[in-house]
């Protein structure tokens, strides 16, 4: 019985008369990198080169190449399977890794959401609507400051409220004592208010070092934790993700950019294979350059159906403001978290007033 393929697709430039050359260049080099001539074994000539399925052009000087490589060579782990998908190509400028389709039994490994967009919305009690996210920010705070804006933002009813990407262990505000702070500002919130906002502070450093972070959070009674997948590794995501069963895990975007991989499938299929139940990532017309194209094929990647894998909650960012909320939920439809950082923390002593706008908001959309 043939061993079913990965099946990677990538975009290169390239010259029509030579495309043919580039994509079979491409499909040994992501294989057994090394000339055919120097490969004496028939069985791996026959099994583990990669085979180019088909060219397609989609612009002078532009074309998609789809590449068959062996799953022998990229076993259910996740630094080995982005490694023979785009180790080596990933270098060359003209190339990009547009799309992946796995065998049945990556999914079944690595298993996608253990919470999900599902989980989250049950975590919330927000079963229909949309739902809102903020950001502990600026970095120079101390604990005690970043539990004050939390307890502000929760009070005012906001579904989920994450650590700034940036706050890791400094010195003005170390990971055991900002999170045990907010989380009990959070908890007394929720308290007050008979909400149900989820805390997310970040995890960063070594494995070990995530781990003892997991320990606190788990001591605290904190329902979320935030990961840059990028930053940490994807095999220690992974790992992560598999050590906190029953937390929502939250995958931040940072130096995704940094490598050419269509953002919907590192973002959103990706990220969603290995674990994450809400993925941040640049809404358009924000601060940064993502097109309403990506924005709305990244959002479906991450919760459209796919097999038996739990949908993981799609969260624009990024510079989003307030007047923008309606066309947004336009947009993205009701299955969707809303991330509204800056603009908020720019009503300052009149911020829980501005998070309950911003919830009322979203919440009245949803009963059109």
């Amino acid at each position: 019985m043939t061993e079913p393929r990965i099946i990677a697709t990538y975009h290169i430039a390239s010259d029509a008369d030579r495309i043919e050359q580039r994509a079979q260049g491409l499909a040994i080099e992501q294989s057994v990198e090394c000339p055919l001539e120097a490969i004496g074994d028939p069985a791996i000539l026959d099994t583990i080169v990669g085979r180019v399925e088909d060219i397609v052009e989609l612009q002078p000087g532009r074309y998609a190449v789809r590449v068959g490589l062996a799953a022998a060579t990229a076993p259910a782990e996740p630094g080995q399977l982005l490694n023979m998908l785009f180790g080596n190509s990933a270098i060359q400028d003209d190339v990009a890794l547009a799309d992946v389709a796995l065998p049945d039994s990556y999914l079944a490994a690595f298993g996608g959401p253990r919470v999900g967009l599902a989980g989250i919305r049950a975590l919330t009690g927000a079963s229909q609507r949309a739902l809102t996210a903020s950001a502990l920010k600026p970095q120079g705070l101390s604990p005690a400051a970043l539990a004050g804006i939390a307890e502000q933002l929760a009070r005012g009813g906001v579904d989920l409220i994450k650590d700034d990407h940036g706050l890791a262990d400094q010195a003005f505000s170390p990971f055991a004592a900002r999170a045990v702070a907010v989380g009990q500002a959070v908890r007394e919130a929720n308290a007050a208010s008979g909400g149900r906002t989820l805390y997310a502070p970040n995890i960063s450093g070594t494995l070990d070092d995530m781990r003892r972070q997991l320990s606190i959070i788990r001591e605290e009674g904190i329902g979320a934790l935030l990961v840059a997948p990028m930053i940490v590794g994807l095999s220690n995501f992974h790992a992560i993700v598999k050590e906190a069963a029953g937390l929502v895990v939250v995958a931040h975007p940072a130096m995704a950019g940094a490598v050419k991989i269509a953002p919907p499938l590192l973002l959103g299929r990706l990220f969603r294979l290995l674990g994450a139940d809400a993925t941040v990532f640049p809404n358009y017309g924000g601060r940064f350059a993502y097109s309403t194209d990506t924005c709305r094929a990244l959002a479906a990647a991450s919760r459209d159906p796919w097999d038996q894998l739990n949908a993981c909650m799609p969260v624009p960012a990024g510079g989003i403001m307030l007047h923008r909320v309606n066309e947004l939920l336009q947009f993205y439809g009701q299955d969707v978290m809303l991330l509204i950082g800056g603009s908020l923390l720019a009503a300052r002593e009149q911020l829980t007033e501005q998070a309950s706008r911003f919830v009322d908001r979203v919440a009245s959309h949803g009963q059109r």
